[in-house]
């Protein structure tokens, strides 16, 4: 950052501005183009992608399912963000804001739309009554429910922006939300000092919301910034981080709408428990 800038008295919009993911911003919202979302034959329909904030809503339905709740079978589509996916006319009508995820839920006598990650994990436990922690415990549940939903976007839209997606690194935001992540980080690591998980004793969707974020930072799968970040040194957190990392219905929520990495880890569409034997990405290349 060696050129000053003197921001202009009416800011305009440089489509060509660089970076990742430029060319799927923009400053207004609403549909670019009709497309009408698929529907599958279950109960819950989740249009996403597995960023943290999609792997929050996979894992729920997994840990759901994986604790008996079986009116919690759902379908999976893939919302392609680099594509453009969450400006079609379908995704718009659920969700205005083209963010995923997205739920739409026809448990009822008629659809609900559900967007924004916590209100989808908020809608889910409530209606299975699960993961919510003890009614005792349910303010310290929330709040760091809502913590995670606060601080996140400093940790993804600050640091992870200029630290791996800028179109060249700059000093003064890369050192301002290094610090500002690592003080978040210093938060969770005091907070799970004398507990196992977020909120007390209960694994909970507070849990599930900080983990995809959190624990996929220090456990090195976010932004390839562990070591700038220095993650061994915050204990707790990694102690946390591979307990919920090493639970079966984690592993399954983190590979439902994955389209990147290792192709066995990747269920692109999820529409059947029986998909995760069947249907990954190496075993469906292998089949072509």
């Amino acid at each position: 950052m060696t050129d000053s800038y003197t921001p202009p008295k009416v800011w305009t919009w440089d489509a060509e501005n660089g970076g990742k993911f430029a060319s799927t911003n923009r400053p207004v919202a609403g549909a670019t183009h009709d497309k009408t979302l698929d529907v599958g034959k279950h109960p819950f329909q989740l249009y996403s992608l597995a960023t943290p904030n999609g792997q929050k809503v996979t894992i729920l339905f997994e840990e759901l399912l994986a604790a008996g709740h079986t009116d919690a079978e759902y379908d999976a589509w893939l919302i392609k963000i680099g594509d453009g996916d969450q400006f079609g006319s379908g995704f718009v009508d659920i969700n205005p804001n083209s963010k995923i995820p997205a739920l739409l839920d026809r448990s009822g006598p008629e659809p609900v739309r559900v967007f924004e990650s916590a209100a989808i994990l908020m809608h889910l436990a409530e209606k299975f009554d699960a993961f919510l922690g003890s009614k005792e415990n349910r303010a310290e549940m929330l709040s760091w429910l809502f913590w995670q939903m606060g601080s996140a976007p400093y940790l993804g839209g600050g640091f992870g922006h200029f630290y791996a997606y800028a179109p060249e690194p700059m000093e003064y935001p890369i050192n301002r939300f290094a610090m500002e992540t690592k003080r978040q980080l210093d938060v969770l690591d005091r907070q799970l000092a004398d507990r196992d998980f977020i909120s007390g004793p209960d694994y909970t969707i507070a849990d599930m919301a900080i983990w995809p974020w959190y624990g996929g930072l220090v456990l090195g799968r976010l932004y390839s910034a562990a070591e700038f970040l220095d993650v061994e040194s915050y204990k707790n957190v990694l102690r946390w981080a591979k307990a919920i990392d090493a639970r079966a219905a984690v592993k399954r929520g983190r590979m439902v709408n994955r389209a990147s990495g290792d192709p066995s880890e990747q269920l692109r569409e999820r529409h059947d428990a029986s998909d995760f034997d069947t249907r990954t990405q190496d075993k469906l290349e292998s089949a072509e």
